[in-house]
This record gives C-alpha cells, sequence and structure tokens, in this order.
C-alpha cells in the first residue's frame, strides 16, 4: 500500500499542486526561504556522506528526504522553546542556529559538537544528538516540566523515528506528559523504516497518530514530505502547547531514502522500485514544484543558489578540519558529572602519555 494515499494533512502534492488554500503565514518570501534552507540541507546532507567515505568522518545518518520535517520544525520554535533532537535532525538544528560545523563535530567524534554556547545562536538550550532510541522522548518530558514550572509559556519539542514509537520510553513519555499537561510537542519522523524493520511490522494501527488516544493527548498526522502542512500542524501544536492545552503528538509521513546510516547497506531490505517510487514524494522537488509554476523561483535562481550552498558547506568543512583536535582526556569528562577515584588515575595516565608524544609539551 502506498502510504501517500492514506487520509492526513496536505496542502501541496507530490507535484507542486495546491490541494487546499494554504495558511495566511505561506506567503511567497516564507515559502522561498524554506526551499532554500531545504537545498541547503540536502547540499550539506550529500557532502557529509562524502566526508564520511574519505575517512574525514564517523558513521552518519543521512537526513535525505527529511528536508521539509527538519526545517518545517526549526521555523516553527520560539527561541527560547527547547528543541531536544534526534540523531536525523540536523536541518532543524542548523534553522535553529546551530553552525554546521558542530554537526561534523558531533559526527567526527568531538564531544565539542554537543556544546551550544549562547554565541551559536538561538538555540544555547536545545539538548545535543541523542542516538539512544526514544530515551530522548524522557528527557523531553522532564524540560517541558521545568518549563511548566518556571511559566514563561515556552515549549519543549521533541522529535523521534517511527521506530522510537515501539519503545517503552516513548509510550511512557507520552503518558507522563499528558497526565501532567506538559508544553510538549512530539513529532514523528515516520519514514517507513526503523533501521531494516519496515513501518508495516511494528505498529497494526494505519496511523502512528493513534498512540496519542491512550495518554489521552491530541494526536494527527500530516504529510511529511509537504513543508507547509508539517509547519502549520507544528504551530498548531505549540500554541496549544503555550496556552495550556496539553500535548500533541504528531506524525510526520516521510520516507528514507538514503540508507539508514552509512554503515548500512538498504539494498539488503528493501526493493529498488518502492525507493524510486518514494523519489516521486520527495519533498525538495514537490515545494520546487510549486514555486517555479507560480514564477516564484527559475532554472537560473536554483542553480546560483545551489552554488552558494557548496560555498557555505565548503566554509563549514574547513572550519570544521581546522579545529585543533580536541584532548584525548577529554574521552574521560563528559561521562560524569563529578568523576569516580578510580578513573583518574587513568586520566592522568593518558595525559602524560599524550605529553610524551608531543616531545612533553601540551598547546
Amino acid at each position: 500500500m502506498n502510504v501517500q494515499s492514506l487520509p492526513m494533512l496536505r496542502y501541496i502534492d507530490h507535484t507542486g499542486a495546491a490541494v487546499e488554500q494554504l495558511p495566511a503565514w505561506a506567503d511567497d518570501n516564507t515559502l522561498v526561504k524554506f526551499y532554500r534552507d531545504m537545498v541547503l540541507s540536502r547540499t550539506y546532507d550529500n557532502k557529509a556522506v562524502a566526508l564520511q567515505r574519505t575517512g574525514k568522518l564517523g558513521t552518519y545518518p543521512s537526513h535525505l528526504g527529511a528536508e521539509a520535517f527538519g526545517v518545517a520544525v526549526g521555523h516553527a520554535m520560539h527561541p527560547k522553546d527547547v528543541f531536544i533532537p534526534y540523531y536525523r535532525d540536523m536541518p532543524a538544528m542548523w534553522v535553529r542556529g546551530i553552525p554546521m560545523e558542530k554537526n561534523l563535530q558531533y559526527w567526527g567524534g568531538d564531544e565539542r559538537g554537543s556544546d551550544f554556547a549562547p554565541t551559536d545562536g538561538i538555540a544555547s538550550r536545545d539538548l545535543p544528538f541523542c542516538v539512544p532510541i526514544a530515551t530522548q522522548c524522557t528527557h523531553a518530558v522532564g524540560v517541558a516540566t521545568a518549563l511548566k514550572i518556571e511559566g514563561n509559556h515556552q515549549v519543549a519539542l521533541v522529535t523521534c523515528g517511527d521506530g522510537a514509537t515501539s519503545k517503552g520510553d516513548f509510550l511512557e513519555s507520552i503518558n507522563c506528559a499528558g497526565a501532567w499537561n506538559l508544553p510538549l510537542v512530539f513529532v514523528i519522523n515516520n519514514n517507513q523504516w526503523a533501521i531494516s524493520v519496515p513501518r508495516a511490522l511494528q505498529c497494526a494501527a494505519d496511523f502512528l497518530s493513534e498512540k496519542a488516544k491512550g495518554a489521552g493527548i491530541h494526536g494527527t498526522t500530516v504529510d511529511g514530505n509537504d513543508v507547509v502542512a508539517v509547519h502549520d500542524c507544528v504551530l498548531s501544536a505549540l500554541d496549544r502547547a503555550r496556552k495550556g492545552k496539553g500535548p500533541t503528538l504528531i506524525e510526520a509521513v516521510s520516507y528514507r531514502l538514503s540508507d539508514h546510516t552509512t554503515a548500512d547497506d538498504a539494498s539488503r531490505y528493501r526493493s529498488e522500485d518502492e525507493l524510486q517510487q518514494a523519489w516521486e514524494y520527495e519533498p525538495v522537488k514537490r515545494l520546487k514544484n510549486y514555486l517555479t509554476d507560480r514564477g516564484l523561483w527559475s532554472s537560473q535562481q536554483d542553480s546560483d543558489w545551489l552554488a552558494e550552498c557548496k560555498q557555505h558547506v565548503e566554509q563549514a568543512v574547513d572550519n570544521y578540519v581546522s579545529l585543533a583536535p580536541q584532548a584525548p582526556e577529554s574521552a574521560f569528562d563528559y561521562l560524569y558529572e563529578s568523576s569516580p577515584a578510580e578513573l583518574n588515575a587513568q586520566r592522568d595516565e593518558l595525559i602524560q602519555k599524550a605529553m610524551r608524544m608531543q616531545g612533553g609539551h601540551r598547546g
């Protein structure tokens, strides 16, 4: 079954045609901005995969096909809201003000990639990536509880993949959020694959958003390849939470056009025909068609912008590769709030070894 045929909120279909009157906020300038951000996100993604293939980056999870999801979520949040991302959320984090080189640092094994200082932009309170599946949902409950106590009408937003909704962490989190009426928005990137496990084998319900019913919270499903639909739905959910009307669970139906990570080979478990069909619904081409059909974007603008994107990404890569290496003892420094005494000797030994290798000097 083609999941795109299921009923869900949609404003722009896969051909780029408007199927509903667009919301008032979706003016020409805003949609051009969204498109530019989506193209930049895809350009970065292509480069990051290439860096991993050439040994300059560790295992990397591509967000190919999730550009609308990330850009829509990132632009919907207020600066003082708190974003609790999962590992495929670089587009949203970049929109929130986190430099690309931070993302490269993270996947390059540098803990400094998780340090969002206030100078990095609006997202200084946002959490870093969470790789363990669904545990970020429990973190989000804690953050939302703190925001509710503070009483500043700020909201926490947490993202996850479809596989995470099968975990107890997720179910416990939406239950707690509903029981405590927390200012919290859950957004599922339902990209149809939990590594090699297809969506159909994870849950018998037609929609993952139906899980909201058991938690007593609002749930809805949107076309995750339609940036307008995702953004509009997230705006509404954030507004509900800000007004004390409780949490929302949003399921954004998309498709993972890449391997699960660069350590995966998706051709072993999904057909080429399925992948090619999914490309017909992808988000970047959809919005491009909408804009060009209305005279808001041209092939020349597209070429010029792609060239700018490549320059921007290359600058981020240069910033990343030129960074001084992280001190080796930092492997100990980020594990505990207070380091156990038995690890101190090991840490000191590592420092001494590093000094011997550097001729007795530390930069």
